[in-house]
């Protein structure tokens, strides 16, 4: 393996698995900083010591790099012997005001909100998939199914758009999450600060986060609970919602003519055996990773159910890891990539059950002011009669509608037969809805470009908030560069 994919698989694994290390070597140079900047550790000592952590950052990233393993314990009590190594006793004044509590309450927040903006990151993307998606099939004539009996026609972009609205939601408790989770606890000692003059707004400002967690007990012991169980339980109703979005998809598989799958190629896969089928992998990989990702996801609730405030139990560095996720919107967005529909399939589906009978009941209200349950019971009468015959709808005889609606009202059919004709047909149904949010046109239209908006604003607040830890970091880089090299 050459230097450079050595370096690159050894940058990959302190991202992932090693992430919490990286943050407490931006813990230590921002405390130096800090404590340097308050007086509470003289320049002459402080020089020395941001001089000594860029060296064992620099020692630590070589013997990672030579060996193959990932630097991985983020625990001070192991990193401040190698620190004394370098700069001497004087390496503990570094640990001024601080403890090993809200060290790991500071790295859980950031290992936190680094997973939020790229969960969110790949929500928007499975959303721009999906919009882009529906704006091919607004006039694309689908069954819709409740109590998994097709119900009325809609059109699969008026699905998608569904689908959409919950991706968008999801994203937006996250964002929430994340503002609650950008909130400083270093500082804030063991659960009483200490004695030491320590600028926790200065800590905030150089790591990156947007305010404190003020209660020094509650910012080591409280909120590192709730902010965990705040990003898994959004993360939940995703893993919820698309495994309902698979579940939909993947009951196509049991006809035999489909109008709704996924296209052959890497999302597919072939029989051993039986060379005519086509297995839906990548389908059925996105539901079992969502069930994964939701049991994992209990466990966060778990850990931290009937316990005490102070105990080890939920204190973990990555509280709620980000790498299922990742894995679940992003398939979630290859499958999305990968449907196709067919439409003529599917509008045979349609026309070959009774679903367009509801508008029978409406028109005739409309049109003739026939009380709905009146119109109601006459559209079931008519299923019965045309179920009983093997006949579709649009294939009852005019006269036996009149025979139906007469021998039941003791009235004449108030509809003539083109009126009949019209209302039963799923194009009259469907692209003839008034209400908001419906699937007519114009409605699915203006939501196409409502969610579109919400992308784009979802995308421009991650790229802020990008934006913003970038600023902090940089700004902390060139303060601690500055310290570390005048010594």
């Amino acid at each position: 393996m050459s230097d450079a994919a050595s370096a690159l698989d050894i940058n990959e694994a302190f991202r992932s698995g090693g992430r919490a290390t990286a943050f407490l070597d931006q813990i230590n140079k921002a405390c130096i900083v800090m404590l340097h900047e308050t007086g509470i550790v003289p320049r002459h000592h402080a020089t020395r010591i941001a001089a000594g952590i860029a060296r064992v950052i620099e020692d630590m990233r070589a013997e990672a790099l030579s060996s193959g393993v990932p630097r991985r314990s983020a625990d001070y009590l192991d990193y401040e012997p190698r620190l004394t190594a370098v700069v001497g006793p004087d390496a503990s004044r570094l640990h001024s005001g601080r403890s090993r509590q809200d060290i790991a309450s500071t790295i859980a927040r950031m290992n936190l909100r680094d997973g939020l903006t790229q969960e969110i990151d790949a929500l928007i993307g499975a959303r721009d998939t999906a919009l882009a998606l529906a704006a091919q099939h607004t006039e694309t004539l689908i069954p819709a199914y409740t109590h998994g009996v097709q119900a009325q026609p809609t059109t699969f972009a008026h699905y998608l758009l569904a689908l959409v609205s919950a991706l968008a939601r999801e994203t937006q408790r996250l964002r929430e999450a994340y503002a609650r989770v950008n909130l400083n606890p270093l500082g804030t000692a063991a659960l009483a600060t200490s004695s030491f003059p320590i600028d926790r707004k200065r800590l905030e400002a150089l790591l990156g986060f947007e305010g404190l967690l003020e209660n020094a007990y509650d910012a080591n012991h409280l909120a590192p609970v709730d902010s965990a169980l705040d990003v898994a339980g959004a993360l939940s109703i995703a893993a919820v919602q698309i495994g309902q979005f698979a579940q939909d998809l993947h009951t196509q598989y049991a006809d035999t003519q489909p109008w709704f799958l996924l296209a052959t190629g890497e999302l597919t896969g072939v029989s051993s055996i039986m060379p005519q089928k086509r297995n839906p992998a990548a389908l059925e990989q996105l539901r079992a990773q969502s069930s994964i990702l939701l049991g994992e996801l209990h466990t966060v609730f778990l850990i931290s159910h009937n316990n005490r405030t102070g105990m080890f139990d939920y204190r973990m560095y990555d509280p709620v890891p980000c790498g299922r996720p990742l894995q679940v919107f992003k398939l979630l967005r290859q499958v999305l990539g990968g449907i196709v529909v067919n439409k003529e399939r599917a509008l045979v589906e349609v026309r070959a059950d009774y679903s367009t009978t509801t508008e029978i009941a409406d028109a005739l209200m409309q049109r003739a002011d026939v009380p709905f349950r009146i119109g109601h019971h006459f559209a079931s009468q008519l299923t019965d009669f045309g179920r009983s015959r093997q006949l579709k709808l649009a294939d009852i005889p005019y006269g036996e509608a009149q025979r139906i609606y007469q021998t039941m009202t003791q009235q004449p059919l108030p509809l003539d037969e083109a009126a009949f004709r019209e209302v039963i047909s799923a194009e009259y149904m469907v692209f003839g809805r008034k209400g908001i949010g419906g699937p007519q046109l114009s409605e699915v239209q203006r939501m196409l470009a409502a969610e579109r908006a919400s992308a784009a604003a979802d995308r421009v607040w991650l790229e802020q908030r990008t934006a913003h830890l970038a600023q902090a970091d940089a700004a902390l880089a060139q303060s601690f560069a500055a310290l570390a090299q005048s010594a």
